[in-house]
């Protein structure tokens, strides 16, 4: 059947090699742009106080994005993708850094644990991209959501209550 199309519409099948050859060129050489952020991690200096369960539930599902300690997949050096890896993480870690909470105050740290909640709930976070198909893992259950709200807004409570 290929054949046939092939021998009725030679020109066509021309472009369309061409086409895939150009494609994979593009392809490799686009390998060649590096990506400076791919595979390395500034220092991570703060460490998480909080239980261990908040604490798994973050690392499996916050902190690719939003901490010093990515961990980058080997497909992270692959191109295109590698440039999108790097620009999430970048923009992740530049709304809020868990690594860098050290250097913030305790009230921003709260600020940071309340628009956190508000995007979990709003279902902004985890993005679906991070989750489909890659990290399945990081889709927060209702379990998960409800340890984290709990955690994530325990010192806003305390706060009205005083």
């Amino acid at each position: 059947m290929a054949s046939a199309f092939a021998s009725r519409h030679p020109r066509l099948m021309k472009v369309v090699k061409i086409g895939i050859l150009v494609a994979v060129v593009v392809g490799v050489a686009i390998q060649f742009v590096p990506v400076k952020a791919i595979g390395s991690n500034p220092p991570a200096r703060y460490k998480l106080d909080a239980p261990p369960e908040v604490e798994a539930i973050m690392r499996r599902a916050c902190y690719d994005c939003h901490s010093n300690e990515t961990k980058w997949p080997i497909y992270a050096r692959i191109a295109p993708g590698s440039w999108l890896m790097a620009r999430d993480i970048t923009k992740g870690r530049s709304r809020m850094n868990i690594s860098e909470w050290g250097d913030a105050d305790a009230d921003e740290r709260q600020l940071d644990k309340e628009n956190s909640w508000d995007q979990i709930e709003e279902g902004n976070m985890p993005k679906w991209f991070y989750v489909f198909p890659f990290h399945p893992a990081a889709k927060l259950s209702a379990a998960d959501k409800a340890t984290l709200k709990a955690w994530l807004l325990k010192d806003k409570k305390e706060k009205e209550k005083k």
